[in-house]
């Protein structure tokens, strides 16, 4: 039950926080870099976000830094976990992902 509760929490503030995007993307990015990116803006209005391609550009592994309102409450497990909802197709094309939530100061 209370696996269940955490889960309908993180999944409230994932639909509370869906807005359009408030960073532009960097121009440097790969395609696949650009298209996480871009998913994470339009999710979660992040504050900061960084994505890079760690696997030599060959773009089998990421690294995703975000901060964002989004996370505000949620354990660590569930803030990572609204993030691989959304690159679920993403994911099942690649190796591995690095995620690094970062929650608002309380």
């Amino acid at each position: 039950m209370l696996t269940l509760r955490r889960g309908l929490a993180a999944s409230r503030a994932f639909r509370r926080f869906s807005t359009k995007p408030t960073l532009p993307s960097p121009a440097n990015l790969s395609e696949g870099e650009n298209l996480i990116y871009k998913k994470l803006t339009d999710k979660f209005s992040p504050t900061e976000l960084d994505v890079q391609d760690i696997s030599g550009g060959c773009g089998d592994f990421y690294a995703i830094k975000i901060a964002s309102e989004a996370f505000k409450g949620l354990s660590t497990l569930n803030q990572h976990r609204l993030v691989t909802r959304v690159l679920k197709e993403e994911i099942e094309g690649i190796h591995g992902l690095q995620v690094q939530t970062i929650p608002p100061p309380s």
